[in-house]
């Protein structure tokens, strides 16, 4: 069992940044692929990024490439996600989830056995 804690979420200006952690509890973190998914108001859960067991391997949504890192700290069992140059259309409430099956951060939401309660991000224009 894993339970998922998301922090860091907030009002930022376009062009801003915001790193969002997700703390997991537990003992066998380095088992999970992690994957930070996202939901704006009237549109569909989408991924947004994924990290592989060992975070040696990530992938990334389009719409966040070049702009989004995700990390992930086995000692601290936490996750990141650094986003940059931030955009309206980042606003949503992400989610962090953890995946026991998938070796990799995969982009199949029905990959991932937990989820996280999620944090709001809001960016003005």
């Amino acid at each position: 069992q894993v339970q998922l804690v998301e922090s860091g979420g907030g009002l930022v200006q376009a062009g801003g940044s915001l790193r969002l952690s997700c703390a997991a509890s537990g003992r066998t973190f380095s088992s999970y692929a992690m994957g930070w998914f996202r939901q704006a108001p009237g549109k569909e859960h989408e991924f947004v990024a994924g990290i592989s067991r060992s975070g040696g391997n990530t992938g990334y949504a389009d719409s966040v490439k070049g702009r989004f890192t995700i990390s992930r700290d086995s000692a601290k069992k936490t996750a990141y996600l650094q986003m940059n140059s931030l955009k309206p259309e980042d606003t949503a409430v992400y989610y962090c989830a953890a995946s026991a099956e998938s070796p990799y951060g995969s982009s199949w939401s029905e990959a991932y056995d937990y989820w996280g309660q999620g944090t709001q991000v809001t960016v003005s224009s």
